[in-house]
Order: C-alpha cells, then structure tokens, then sequence
C-alpha cells in the first residue's frame, strides 16, 4: 500500500480560520527573551485553546504576557510589582507582541511593549521601564489602554474575563458586592456605569431631605439672630456720636502740638545765632599761634639735623680707636706666645734624643716576637690545602641540597595543589552562605533584616535563627529537589523566634519602623517536640519492603532543632515519604495508594487518610498526593514533577566536589611517597655539614697564621719609619731657628707701637666730637621745651573751637530737625484738620485751648466708647440677614422641587437597570443551577438587594431607601445531599470546592460577555477525576457551540484560554474541531525548534502505520523543509 502522504489530511484555509475569530481576539503572540522563553511565536485559535504542560514549563507565562502585553500591570498578576521581573535571567530587554484580530474592514492593530532592565528607577516599580508601539509607532500606555478597553471591550483588570493562577482565590473571596461589579464590567460596562449613577442619586436625594430641614433650621435662626442684632444697633449708634467727639478733639490736638513746637524752634533758632558768632571769634584768635608754632618747629628740625651729623661721626671715631686698640692687644700677645716658643727650643731637643731611644727599643722588641712565627712557606702551603678540602666539601653539600631540594620541590608543590583543593572545597562546602546569597537575590528586603538581626542580637532575650533556607542541609541533590518543592517560598525567607517577646521586637523593629516585610515562626523555647510517625512501624517496614520507600522526609535533611520543629509545624516534614525507582511499580499495581490511606488499627476515626510521598521514576523525579473526597470519600489524586532545586542545591557539581577530593589524596600519597628521600638527603648533609666544619677550622687556623705573619711585617715596617723619623727631629739644627724667632720678634714689637700712635690720634678726635654734639644738645633741648610750650597753648585754643564748633553743629542740626518735625507736624495737623474747613468748628467755645484739657476731654470721650461693646459690623450683618432671610426661603422653595426631580430620575433609571439586572440574574442562575446538577451538586445565584427597602420621614413626605451601594450577586452551593445552600467563601469550602462553583460560574456568564477572549489558568488543581472530567465538559460545550445557521462565522462566545499542568486521558470533547492545543514544550528531549513539529505529517504517519502494519518511519514528525509550516 502506497504512503499516505500529508497533502491528504483536509485543513481550512487561513481565510477561512479568520473568519471565525472575533473581533479583539488574540491571534498572535510573540515573544523574546520573556521569563522561561528566548524566544517563540505561537498562534491561538478562534475558539477554546487548551494550554498543556508540565509545570515550570512557562504556560503561566503566556497568561502573563497577555497581560502585560495589553497594558496591564504586573499587580493585576499577583506575581510582582515590578515589571523588570519578567525579563529572562541574565537578558537586558524582554518584548511582547500581540496581533489583535480586527473589525471587519478595520485596521490590524499589532501591539508592542518592550521591557528594558536598565530603564526606570532603581528602586522603584519599573513604570519607566517600558516602551509602548501600536503597528510600530511609539505611544503613550494611555493610548494602548484606550485601544484595548473601548474598541474591543478588553478588560485585564476583570477577574471574570481574566483569572491568572495567582488571583484565582480572591474570586471566591469577593463579597457580593465586589462580585456583582466585577460582573456588571464583564456583561456591560453601561451596566455598571448606571449603577454607580443609582447610589450616587440615592446618596444626593438622601442627603437633599437632610439639607431642607437644615435650611428650616437655618431660617428660625437668621429670624432670632435678627431681633438682636436691631437692638444692638441702636447701642452702636450712641457710641458712634461719642467717636465723632473723639475724632474732633484728634483733630484738635494736631493743632495744639503744632503751635507748642513752633514756640520751641523759635529759641533754638536764637542760641544757633549767638553760636555761630562764638565759633568766628575763636578761629580769629588761633591763627598767629599757629604760624609761630611752624616757625619754632622748622628750627627743632634743623638743630636735630645738625646732632645726628655729630652723633655719627662721633661713634665712627669711637670705632677707630677700638680697632687700633684691638690690633695693639693681638701684637702683645702674639710677642708673649713667640718669646714663649724661643725659650721651648732647647727642651724639645732633649724630648727628641729620649724619643730615639724609646723608639730602638721597641723596634728590637718586635723583631725578638718574629722570631715565633713558622715560615712563611709552610702556611700558605697548609692554607692552599684547606681551601682545596673546603671547595670539594662545599661542592659535595651542594650537590646533596640540590637533590634535597628538589625532593622539597615536589613536596611543596604537592602541598600546593592539596591547599589549594582543599580551599576551593572549603569555599564549595560552604552551602550555608551560597544559600544566603541565593535568598538575597530571590527575595528583595531579606539581606536588610538579615543585616538589623545581625548587628542587633543582643537585643533579643533569645537566639533568632534564619532564614530557614540558611539553616538546612540536604543531604543530597534529589532529596534538596524534594524538600524545596514540598516547602513554600515564603518559609524558606522567614526568620525563627523562640519567644513572644522576641517575635514582638522583632517584628516592630524591621516591620513597623524600617518597613522591610518580614516573615516570623515562633517555636517556644526552640525545643523540638518528640515525632508521632504516621505510619506504624510495622507498616513502615511493609513500605521499604515491598513498595520502594526509604524513609521520611525529614530524615534526609539536618538543621537546627528550632529550624526542624518550624517545618514540621508549618508543613509536615514528618509525615511526608521519600522513595526510589520502585515505587512507580508499586503505584502500577494499584496497591500502594489503598494502603497509604487506610488508617492504623489504634486511629478510631473513619474514613480514609490523606498521603504524600516523593519518588523517583527513568531519571525524573514526582510529589504524589492522595486526598479523600468530602463527598463521595473516593481517593482523588495528583502528581507533580519534581525540579532540580534552585535553592537547596549543591553549591557545584558533585564531581568537582570528588575531583578536588582525588586531588588532596593524590598529593598526600605522593607526599608520603617523598619523605623516605628526604630524610636520606638530611643524613648525607648532616655528615657533609660536619666534615665541612672541621676543614672550615683548619683554613680559619691557617688563615689567623697568615694574618698575623702579615700583621707583623706591618708592624715592623711602621716601627722603623718611626724610629726614622724619631732620628731626623733629633738631628735639626736649632741655633738657625732660635734667630727667625728673634726676627719675628722685632717685626711684631714694631707693629704693636705703630698702632698704638694711631689709637692715640683717634681718641682725640672722638673727644673733640664728642664736646661739639654735648653743645648742640644743649641748644635742641631749649628749643624743645619752647615748642612744646607753644603746642599747648595751640591745642587749648584748638579745643575750645571744636567745643564751640561741635555745639554749633549739634543746635543747627537740632534746629534743622525741629524745623523738618514743625513742617511735618503742620502738614499732619493741616491734613487731619485743614485750616479753611475746620478752623472755626476747632475755636468753638466747647473746645478746650490747651493740651492738658484736650487729653482729659479726650479720655472722658474714650472711656464712654470703651464702655459700649464694639460691634462694627451689626449695622452690615443686620442688612445681610435680612438678605440671607430672604434667600433662605427661596432656597428651601428649590430644594423641594430638586428633590422631587432627583426622585423622578432615579426611579427612570431604576426600572431598565433593575429589569436587565434582573433578567441576567435570572438567566446565569438557571445555567449555574444546571451546570452544578451535571456534577451532583446544587447551586443558586441570587440577587442581594441591600435588605428590605425602608421608609423614613423627612417633613410630610416619604422617602424610599433603596441602599444601592449594598446590592450585589451572592453565589449559593451544595456539595453534600443532607446540606442547605450556603454563600461559598474561603472559611465554609475547600480549594475544590471554589474551584468547580468558580468555573460554573464563569460558565454561565460565557455568552452574556462583551469580551472578546477570557483566560483562567489552573483552575482545575484540586479537583478529582471525576469532577475534572465534567468541568473540562462543560467548558468544551459552552466555548465551542457552532455558530447559528445564517449568522458570521465570528458571531459566538469569544475566544477562550484554559491553562492546565495536565489532561486527564480519554476526555470528552477533544476532537472537537473548535478546539486548539498548545503545548508548551521544554527540556533536552524535545524538538530544537517548534517548527520541526508537523501535526499532519504525524497524523499521516500514523494513518499509514495503521493501515499496514508496518514501523514508523525515523522522520515521522519531521517537516519536509520546503513546505515548512507555520
């Protein structure tokens, strides 16, 4: 039979795929260096699209790039706060792009965002961080926003449209509230709008009937107000005439203050006359003293002159005779010290002759000394021998030191590699500080609390351990896999108190005053309580046995008895275990999951038990659980694949551990191995060494011969050269030196009377100066005492005219002062009172005349005012309430027909909306009721309308209370036959629960959305077989219903995203051609590119190997490359 070739499979045109996609949905995304992806591009289909694989994989992440590649924000995720965060690990830009179906003959829109790490604040949420393009034009995230939210109805923000895996617990934590608006934006965003209208109207017309009776109030008020008012009006009157006395008797005043400071400038004016006529007379007077004063100083000056001339010839006569006087003296002695020299000659002859003898003598002493050395040959000869030994001894040592040392070198460079292995071990073994590391890059704030903990230890009562990641020690790779998937992240970051107190501290300290988040667990006293096992010994022993088991989790890790109670208080590490290769046999035999939970024979509780184990299986590893259901009590169980530990691994490979291992214990051994030789080295250079030191003494000895022949000889010779020159000094000739020291004698006696004659001439002349400056001193000093008498009598006229000069300065400036202050005084007076208005009215006869009278006038007016309370303002408040009065009342004729007219708009708004309300509730209720049915449950959805509508009195009319703000949508379950509905909420149901009510839900809001596409990740984790199955069901039935006869292929429910780990095999409904796959590949075995995965040529394969019989072909699933596909 000829090969089925794939050009036989019948697929629709791209064309025709188009079609069916709605306006707004998702038909391409593209992605590049995003969280687990490099880089990919896939292609949702128009209708429902599953999303398959493994966790880790990176199927969230497609929920998350939509998101955020539509405008959302990292918050609306619950993953983080910062977008910088979705860039792949060591990546410098993430982009996410996203082609959005268009409008029947609209515009493509193609959006862009790109995420750059090195944007943005440091330590902010990244809001600069990215860059927005629409069809490759650059624009504002406002502008994405607006496309997204009111051309196609998209709505990131709505939990019912878009519920990532991380929120998929706060819908069942809505109120009824919360719920009914997140429904209302989902079905319609008018809907909602006209909701808010509603309470905001209820508010108004509430606060209105409020308002008219505050207004009546009001209006009693001004009335009374104003009585009062009238009468101290009157009062204000009276003081009013009071301070017009007042005001005049001012006006008066200024007159009075001006007249009394004319008279006072009038006798400054006189005393500045007489003054001014003082000061000419005095500066008259002054003149001659003053130019007798220069004369008498020009003559000081020249006799001072004439002094100084004297003074200094005086002391230059005076320096030449004590030169010739100094020069006389060094003559004299000089003469002395030759006469002494004279008289010496003849003792130092006889010194010079006993010096020759004592000089002999010692020569033949030194030669009787010579006569003890041995000959000169015979010790150069014992030298040479010696040095010869010595050289031959040396050469041998060395030679031994160089095999020594070479053994040495190989035992140091041994030494080298083992420390250095055995650092690069201790650097590798540290784990504990490689995890802090790790749990610092993973969690922001963590290394700030460690930091505060550690420099703040003293402050607690007792030891803070942590963080816990920090404190345990697996005690291999694939028990550290298991122990971090079993443990939360949020454990692994929080920090271990043993004491109230110290939790207390601890968290007021870092939380409250700092900031940083921090996570506490106490543990009492840090004790660690004795383990109850979960399984008997003996069943223990069954589970080694025959089913593959090891042991409990807890026994493949150590950490600190605080650290180890906190696990198992938090997550149960005790109950938890941990088996091999076998295990997946004995779950294929159906066996081991009944025996896990049967409860022991002494557990009097019934039902079955929950379990959790690890295991390995062809090189993978997996977490199984088993969880008894609720209702039905059938086992429902899942499993997860285990990853390589990101936290808890090894600090390196293992195998770099063992080499540097094999590296210390090879250079041990070789060591060892070194030793015996150089020990043998040592002897042989022990024994060189004391052969060498016995030749060493015989060369010094011979060495010290020779040295002392040659000190002798220098000696000698030194000896004989002072005996030599002993004997010259004897044989001088001194009559010839006794007549040059007569000579020398004669010549110096000459000199010393020469400068005694000119010392003499000298002190002649200095006496002579000396008597003409003592006559010129005379003359300066009388003519100093004259000048000094004329400059008193100078400065004493000086005085009296600057005295004089002064008092002139101070009146005029006084009398410039009173004359500026009268000018001033007149211009007040004249502007507070002008003459020609008010001059007769000011010299009435009830006017006093002068200032004493004006003041006591002036104060009897004052305290008459003083007495009357001051109220400037009744007079315009009095005027005012009448006005306000009169507002008052035309204000409360408007507010009650206002009110009737807010009344008349909200009861208009109300019908339609209430109606719609009404009509939507009605028809999710009757699906949810159908859809919880299908999975033996019952269901309800009811419309909360604030409780019962109220009535209250506001002046003769009634008010209806609608309480529009408190209406909402309340989600009724029964999940057990003898049960009544109760509200789902988080505290009455389990995980499983919410899920399936939360999905119905959805289910019966499909049709009735706006939205072009809805996405849900996960939500089907927690719930068993069965109920998987009828969700899955029911999700392919609403997302996949053909489009009705006549209408567009684009006229249905939407696009649908359903995010799952898994698929339960044999599903109903997945050869529905609505309904498209994507699955996630990741890891070494799979394709190298997703393009190589060619789905009809698999199809065809398959088609092929059926029909014949025969082995598939090695390229079943590869693309020929030239129709490679999309």
């Amino acid at each position: 039979m000829a090969d089925i070739e794939e050009d036989e499979i019948v697929r629709p045109s791209q064309a025709e795929i188009d079609k069916r996609y709605k306006p707004g949905s998702i038909k391409r995304v593209k992605l590049k260096n995003f969280l687990t992806y490099d880089a990919v591009e896939f292609y949702p289909g128009p209708r429902l699209n599953v999303v398959v694989g493994p966790n880790g994989t990176g199927k969230s992440t497609i929920l998350c790039a939509i998101c955020l590649g539509l405008g959302g924000q990292p918050p609306l995720l619950g993953r983080a706060d910062d977008a910088r965060q979705f860039i792949k690990h060591e990546k410098d830009q993430a982009i996410i792009e996203i082609e959005l179906m268009p409008y029947r003959n609209g515009p493509v829109h193609v959006i862009k965002r790109v995420i750059d790490r090195d944007k943005g604040s440091e330590h902010g949420r990244g809001k600069g961080a990215s860059t927005y393009f629409v069809n490759n034009q650059k624009v504002a995230l406002k502008a994405v926003q607006e496309l997204v939210a009111e051309r196609y109805h998209i709505h990131i923000d709505n939990l019912c449209t878009f519920l990532p895996q991380d929120k998929v617990g706060n819908f069942s934590g809505f109120d009824k509230q919360a719920l009914l608006a997140e429904t209302e934006k989902s079905l319609s965003g008018q809907l909602y709008d006209t909701h808010q209208e509603l309470i905001k109207l209820e508010s108004e017309v509430r606060s209105s009937g409020c308002d008219v009776q505050t207004v009546e109030e009001k209006l009693k008020n001004l009335e009374a107000e104003n009585r009062r008012l009238e009468r101290e009006k009157e009062l204000m009157e009276e003081r009013q005439s009071y301070l017009e006395r007042i005001e005049l008797l001012k006006k008066k005043r200024a007159w009075l203050i001006f007249d009394a400071k004319r008279l006072e400038a009038l006798e400054v004016k006189e005393e500045r006359a007489n003054l001014k006529n003082q000061l000419k007379e005095a500066q008259k007077q002054i003149k001659p003293v003053k130019e007798k004063h220069a004369q008498m100083e020009g003559e000081v000056s020249k006799i001072k002159s004439r002094y100084t001339s004297l003074e200094n010839k005086v002391k230059k006569d005076r320096k030449t005779y004590e030169d010739c006087e100094t020069k006389t003296q060094t003559f004299q002695d000089n003469i002395e010290n030759t006469l002494a020299e004279f008289q010496s000659i003849d003792a130092h002859q006889r010194r010079a002759e006993r010096e020759v003898q004592a000089e002999r003598k010692r020569l033949e002493e030194i030669q009787a000394e010579g006569a003890s050395f041995p000959p000169m040959d015979e010790v150069e000869d014992s030298l040479r021998k010696a040095q010869s030994e010595l050289r031959e001894t040396k050469s041998k040592l060395d030679a031994a030191k160089r095999r020594a040392g070479s053994v040495q070198d190989k035992i140091d460079a041994e030494k080298q590699k083992e420390d250095e292995a055995s650092q690069k071990l201790a650097r590798l073994n540290d784990e504990k500080s490689l995890r802090r590391q790790r749990l610092f890059g993973m969690f922001q704030g963590l290394k700030d609390a460690f930091e505060w903990i550690d420099q703040n230890r003293k402050m607690f009562r007792r030891p803070i351990h942590g963080p816990i990641g920090t404190e345990v020690q697996p005690k291999s790779a694939l028990t550290a896999a298991y122990l971090e998937h079993h443990v939360s992240s949020n454990t692994w970051r929080s920090f271990v108190v043993e004491c109230p107190e110290d939790y207390k501290l601890l968290y007021r300290e870092v939380r409250e005053k700092k900031g940083i988040p921090i996570n506490i667990i106490t543990v009492p006293q840090g004790r660690l309580k004795p383990v109850t096992r979960m399984y008997s010994d003996c069943k223990m022993d069954v589970l080694r046995r025959e089913h593959g088991f090891f042991g409990y989790l807890d026994e493949t890790f150590t950490a600190p008895d605080p650290i180890m109670q906190a696990l198992i208080n938090n997550h149960n590490v005790d109950k938890v275990i941990v088996g091999g290769e076998e295990v997946q046999k004995a779950l294929d035999r159906k066996d081991l999951i009944e025996l896990l939970s049967t409860r022991e024979a002494h557990d009097k509780k019934s039902g079955k038990v929950s379990s959790c184990f690890f295991y390995t299986h062809n090189r993978s590893s997996y977490r199984y659980t088993s969880q008894p259901s609720r209702f039905s009590g059938e086992i429902g169980t899942s499993s997860d694949e285990v990853q390589p530990a990101r936290l808890l691994k090894p600090g390196c490979d293992p195998n770099i551990k063992e080499e540097l291992s094999e590296i210390i214990k090879k250079a041990k051994e070789t060591i060892e191995n070194l030793l015996p030789a150089i020990q043998e080295g040592q002897i042989e250079m022990d024994e060189w060494h004391k052969h060498g030191q016995h030749v060493s003494v015989k060369l010094k000895d011979s060495k010290r011969l020779k040295q002392e022949w040659t000190q002798y000889k220098a000696k000698l010779r030194n000896q004989k050269e002072k005996l030599a020159e002993a004997e010259e000094d004897a044989a001088k000739d001194n009559e010839r030196e006794k007549v040059q020291m007569v000579n020398k004698i004669k010549k110096l006696v000459e000199n010393s009377i020469k400068e005694s004659e000119s010392a003499a001439k000298a002190h002649n002349e200095c006496m002579k100066s000396t008597h003409a400056l003592t006559g010129v001193k005379m003359t300066e000093d009388g003519l100093s005492d004259n000048l000094r008498k004329l400059g008193d009598l100078l400065q004493e006229r000086m005085s009296e005219t600057a005295e004089l000069e002064s008092r002139f300065k101070q009146t005029d400036k006084l009398y410039t002062t009173i004359k500026d202050s009268l000018k001033k005084l007149r211009d007040d007076a004249q502007a507070i009172a002008p003459q020609n208005e008010w001059g007769d009215r000011l010299q009435e006869d009830d006017m006093p005349e002068d200032l004493d009278g004006l003041e006591d006038a002036l104060d009897e007016a004052e305290n008459k005012v003083n007495s009357i309370t001051d109220n400037p303002h009744v007079t315009r408040q009095y005027e005012e309430r009448k006005v306000e009065i009169e507002r008052c009342r035309e204000q409360l004729e408007n507010m009650n027909q206002s009110q009737g007219m807010k009344n008349s708009q909200l009861k208009q708004k109300l019908g339609a909306w209430q109606s719609k309300l009404i009509n939507i509730q009605q028809d999710v209720n009757g699906k949810f009721s159908e859809y919880m049915k299908e999975v033996g449950c019952a269901g309800e959805i009811r419309l909360y309308t604030g409780g019962e509508t109220s009535n209250y009195e506001n002046g003769e009319e009634n008010q209806e209370h609608y309480n529009f703000k408190d209406w909402g949508i309340e989600i009724l379950v029964k999940f057990r036959e003898a049960s009544k509905l109760q509200v789902l909420s988080a505290q009455t149901h389990s995980g499983g629960e919410r899920s399936v009510s939360t999905i119905m839900y959805l289910m019966g809001l499909q049709n009735l959305m706006k939205s072009p596409f809805r996405c849900v990740d996960e939500i089907n984790q927690g719930l068993d077989e069965r109920n998987e199955r009828l969700v899955f069901k029911r999700i392919v039935k609403n997302s996949t219903i053909p489009t009705e006869p006549g209408k567009s292929l684009d006229d249905h429910c939407g696009q649908y995203f359903l995010i799952t780990p898994k698929l339960l095999p044999n599903l109903d409904g997945m050869e529905n051609e609505n309904i498209t796959v994507l699955f996630v590949f990741s890891g070494p075995e799979n394709f190298a590119d997703c393009l190589d995965w060619n789905v009809d040529k698999f199809i065809a394969e398959k088609k092929r190997v059926l029909l014949t019989g025969g082995d598939w072909r090695s390229d079943g699933g590869t693309p020929k490359r030239k129709r490679r596909s999309r």
